[in-house]
């Protein structure tokens, strides 16, 4: 899904949630997820769109109809030092694309 992809849907009203997934190495990726299913928000060139921030994010999308998002961290600690028991789920914080005050 391109941004303009993202814009007319958010329009629409068809964006269920945006994930800014915290990758390896510092930058972010984001998912779409639509009654449809997941995907994820590309470049100019159908290249996964590499973001260095929250507030890069907010920057790229700041015309865009507002939607739910959530930053996604995986807990890597929990699966290096051991958990009691059960499955290792990542983090997810909800956060705003409008800038705070």
């Amino acid at each position: 899904m391109n941004l303009q992809t993202l814009t007319e849907r958010a329009a629409n009203s068809e964006i269920r949630e945006l994930e800014l997934l915290s990758i390896e190495g510092g930058f972010y990726l984001a998912r779409v997820r639509q009654d449809l299913g997941q995907f994820t928000l590309l470049d100019d060139a159908a290249q996964p769109m590499h973001l260095r921030s929250i507030a890069h994010l907010r920057e790229l999308l700041h015309a865009v109809p507002a939607f739910p998002c959530v930053l996604v961290q995986q807990c890597v600690h929990d699966e290096m030092c051991g958990r009691v028991a059960g499955p290792v789920e990542a983090l997810r914080l909800p956060f705003s694309l409008t800038m705070p005050l």
